[in-house]
């Protein structure tokens, strides 16, 4: 059994997200420990991208702090090998298309395996282009991990069968970021995917209360929070991680309450 998969087995999972090298390496590395000592099930690591399409201004000005400070995708490959040796919570990267062909395909592949990563997302990478990625992503172990988007319909239940890891279900149109609420029938996307996989789903974009990562969790099989934590981490800056493990702990609580 993947790692992936041992941390869906049986329980809800939280999955919060970072922007690796916001402020520095230093403070994302502190701040995922601190995440996994508060319940996090699952550590979805952002590479910063000067253009990240998907993401709200939240996190594209963490990208772009991180890469005005000098982060390269070198250094955050760094940091995971040195994050290994402290954890084995399954972590997944999200990035881009570009961040990966710019690097090379395949050795970004390999330096994923070689680190300890469990799985990759690629916002901007369209369902039928999949197969450009997927093959090399198997090779090497690494999930392949894709999107379901309410505008996704019919598709839905394609994405579902050819899915890897877990589904991310994106809850709102539009690019990440806190709302006040969501309302997107999350319900019956759901449906439709659990008829076409046994692969977990979890939800995100715009949850940020622990009554909207509970609502989600209840519906799905977890929650997924970036632009909270992320503004947490820009707030508080190099002292981030002990904010940063109250949140996820706070968020961990809500969703494994009856």
């Amino acid at each position: 059994m993947s790692r992936i998969s041992e941390a869906f087995n049986g329980k809800k999972v939280f999955i919060p997200f970072i922007t690796c090298g916001d402020p520095d390496l230093k403070t994302t590395e502190e701040c995922v420990l601190q995440m996994v000592k508060n319940g996090a099930g699952i550590v979805e690591l952002g590479i910063p991208f000067s253009d990240p399409t998907a993401e709200g201004p939240v996190i594209q000005e963490a990208n772009l702090r991180a890469l005005s400070g000098g982060i390269t995708t070198d250094d955050v490959f760094d940091m995971v090998r040195s994050l290994r040796k402290k954890t084995d919570v399954p972590l997944v990267f999200m990035t881009y298309v570009n961040v990966v062909f710019s690097y090379g395909t395949k050795k970004f592949l390999e330096n994923c395996r070689d680190v300890g990563m469990d799985g990759l997302i690629l916002p901007d990478l369209p369902y039928e282009e999949k197969e450009e990625f997927a093959p090399a992503c198997r090779e090497q172990g690494i999930d392949l991990i894709s999107l379901i988007a309410p505008t996704s319909n019919e598709r839905i239940a394609r994405i579902a069968g050819d899915a890897e890891g877990f589904l991310y279900i994106v809850s709102s149109l539009g690019v990440t970021g806190v709302r006040s609420e969501i309302t997107t029938d999350l319900g019956a996307m759901v449906s439709l995917v659990r008829e076409n996989t046994d692969i977990p789903c979890a939800i995100g974009f715009g949850i940020s209360t622990p009554k909207q990562a509970h609502d989600m969790s209840q519906i799905s099989d977890g929650a997924i929070i970036g632009s909270a934590i992320v503004r947490l981490v820009a707030a508080h800056g190099r002292d981030a991680a002990p904010f940063v493990g109250e949140y996820v702990k706070e968020i961990t609580d809500a969703i494994n309450a009856d």
